[in-house]
């Protein structure tokens, strides 16, 4: 099973969860659809942040040990139906790839995806962490257990955190003069000043 896998089973799961509801007919469907449907999570940013560095870290030293044990041991009970091997199978693309989340550990997370609870009960959120040259992006979800929050889901990957030139140059739309500025001078030039007048 590869990160795609877990990716898939993660957007599957959150898709059977939300999917298959019907135009409401009366009040009553109308008023169980709007309990369905997900909704902000009730979670202080320090929650958050626990949440998404303890399991990033975990995940992280259990690729860079090939223990995947304690993450294992993080996780929900369905989570937990993962042997510490099968994770090391999941995972494996990125242990060979050596890859390093320790930027989790001091920047703030950037989130694309604000913590909510989705239909089923689960906590779900989403977002990168903001390193160069590789950027950190992560979505989690989490499972109540015994009034915690348990790992369920995990998707984890690294893309360039660098700012990229466009694949080709913008079409000149039309011949500058000799007295403006070039199209890509900074907005922030500063302007010789004029002399004031008595």
């Amino acid at each position: 099973m590869t990160h795609t896998a877990v990716t898939g089973l993660l957007l599957a799961g959150l898709l059977a969860a939300s999917g298959g509801v019907a135009e409401a007919q009366t009040k009553k469907t109308e008023k169980s659809d709007k309990v369905r449907a997900a909704h902000p999570a009730s979670i202080d940013r320090n929650g958050v942040l626990i949440l998404i560095r303890g399991t990033l870290l975990a995940l992280d030293q259990a690729n860079k040990t090939g223990n995947y044990t304690v993450l294992r041991d993080l996780g929900s009970p369905n989570f937990q139906a993962n042997s510490a091997a099968g994770l090391g199978d999941i995972f494996a693309n990125q242990r060979k790839q050596a890859l390093d989340f320790g930027a989790v550990a001091v920047l703030d997370p950037q989130l694309t995806l604000l913590p909510q609870i989705e239909p089923n009960g689960m906590l779900h959120m989403a977002g990168f962490f903001p390193s160069v040259p590789m950027q950190v992006n992560f979505e989690l979800l989490f499972e109540p257990v015994n009034r915690q929050w348990k790992i369920y889901g995990v998707s984890v990957n690294l893309t360039s955190g660098a700012p990229q030139a466009p694949d080709t140059p913008v079409a000149e739309q039309s011949k500058p003069d000799d007295t403006a500025p070039p199209p890509d001078a900074p907005s922030m030039a500063v302007q010789p000043k004029k002399a004031a007048k008595p």
